[in-house]
């Protein structure tokens, strides 16, 4: 099936409040992951900017505040952006705090978890830090559960395929 959709046609802004155009990272792998700064699942912070320093020729780390599980992500953009950039080094993107699912779910993650959009799949986000890979023509190939760490040989395998 075909994705009715493409991801580049999205819009959202960065932490910081300028617009990231998806379209930009045509050509690349594109790893979107929703954070919280006071989860369990925090520490991945260091992995994600781990594998974003290994391959980061080919691919396109966002980072997605959201505040929607456990109210685990209550600052604000510069909160955010300090505590990740203090405890782990984040040099990745960071996009604005957004909601991943429910009435106000950004359109971003409508097309990441609804298949008619995205011609994949159906998913729905369940925590912190899921994790969902794009292919460099803007396809979704997989997500990932918060369990699965970001230099896992899951995703890790997929971007030395070329």
């Amino acid at each position: 099936m075909q994705s009715t959709q493409s991801i580049y046609d999205i819009s959202i802004n960065s932490l910081t409040g300028e617009p990231i155009n998806l379209s930009d990272f045509n050509g690349k792998k594109i790893l979107i992951v929703n954070t919280a700064s006071e989860c369990g699942f925090t520490s991945q912070y260091k992995g994600l900017e781990e594998l974003y320093d290994a391959y980061k020729d080919k691919l396109v780390v966002i980072g997605v505040p959201c505040n929607q599980f456990g109210g685990q992500e209550p600052g604000t953009a510069i909160q955010i952006q300090s505590f990740c950039k203090l405890n782990y080094g984040v040099t990745f993107l960071m996009t604005e705090k957004i909601d991943v699912k429910g009435e106000k779910q950004h359109p971003l993650y409508a097309w990441l978890t609804k298949k008619e959009l995205n011609g994949v799949s159906n998913s729905s986000v369940k925590w912190n830090f899921q994790k969902y890979l794009i292919n460099e023509k803007g396809q979704l190939i997989d997500y990932y559960y918060s369990i699965t760490k970001p230099m896992s040989n899951k995703i890790v395998n997929l971007l030395n395929m070329d």
